[in-house]
């Protein structure tokens, strides 16, 4: 296990801007290892454990505060709830992917070990870095890695119980592990929009239909962006500006001909399909029936159902 946390103070005491040294102390050996950054962020902390792991190895566990660099305060997605996963931060997916264990410590008191050697540097290197007249970031970091960390370790490291060193030696990819990634969905245009960019994916990958499919986006530290599709990368490149829409052209129906239906069509035999005559002779036929009633009425003397005139005198 290794503790990591960043010491905020002013290291060049007034000769430049205040600085974050990111300080990572091995917990069985006492081992140590700085870098100087301008803040403690995702990368400060990915440089210093980058240095760490080429020079010993990767380590079993981290052992770090409750920073949101290494704890995700947003709520998991759906598509992490159904997987069964914690929402993590990008510090957390690359540890995950190198199968480092991440604890958090619940107060400063219980990684004391590398609060310890937060006071130590910040009286020795304090004064190291004004008798050799540094005041960038650059020179202190050279003056850490070949001057300064080289003594301190050899006078304040400790023999471990056992002889076995748990970090573990191999080929990482630490370039492309300690990275920014994210998912974006390609469009209809397999185009990828990312942080107000747009890449347009080559054609060669046209077999494998990613429009409306997830694709990762990764940035390296070095700026230098990657697309990713099931771990394999995918050739693209970068359009000067986001691409034009083109509407689809509005549906037209084809003109429909009308045919008008002849005399012993069966939609005019026996009113099925009533036509112009049909209705011709029923207009006709209802207007006699209404003027032969009215005609019924008059011949009565009595009032019509809907007039209000008074009956007809009679004899």
């Amino acid at each position: 296990m290794v503790q990591l946390d960043g010491s905020h103070h002013d290291w060049f005491e007034g000769r430049r801007d205040k600085a974050v040294l990111m300080v990572m102390v091995d917990d069985a050996t006492n081992r140590t290892g700085a870098r100087f950054s301008e803040e403690e962020t995702t990368r400060a902390s990915y440089e210093v454990f980058d240095v760490w792991v080429r020079k010993n190895g990767l380590p079993g566990s981290l052992y770090v505060d409750r920073d949101s660099i290494y704890r995700c305060e947003r709520v998991a997605t759906v598509a992490e709830q159904i997987a069964g996963q914690e929402p993590r931060t990008q510090f957390g997916r690359a540890m995950e992917q190198l199968g480092v264990e991440v604890i958090m410590a619940h107060s400063p008191q219980a990684k004391g070990r590398v609060e310890r050697r937060n006071g130590l540097l910040q009286d020795r290197l304090v004064k190291e870095l004004r008798l050799e007249g540094i005041s960038d970031l650059a020179t202190a970091n050279e003056f850490l890695d070949k001057t300064f960390l080289p003594a301190l370790n050899k006078q304040f490291t400790l023999a471990a119980r056992s002889s076995v060193d748990a970090h573990r030696q191999g080929s990482w990819n630490l370039r492309e592990v300690l990275s920014w990634e994210e998912s974006r969905v390609v469009g209809k245009d397999w185009t990828v929009a990312w942080e107000g960019r747009w890449f347009q994916i080559d054609a060669e990958h046209e077999e494998l239909s990613l429009a409306g499919r997830k694709v990762t986006v990764r940035q390296l530290r070095c700026g230098t962006v990657q697309l990713l599709y099931d771990g394999v990368k995918l050739r693209w490149k970068e359009l000067p500006a986001r691409p034009l829409r083109v509407a689809a052209p509005p549906r037209r129906m084809g003109r429909i001909k009308l045919v008008k239906p002849g005399r012993d069509h069966p939609w005019r035999r026996d009113g099925v399909g009533p036509g112009k005559e049909f209705w011709r002779s029923e207009k006709a036929r209802g207007a006699t029936v209404k003027r032969a009633r009215r005609q019924a009425v008059a011949a009565s003397g009595k009032p019509s159902l809907r007039s209000g005139s008074p009956t007809a005198a009679t004899a």
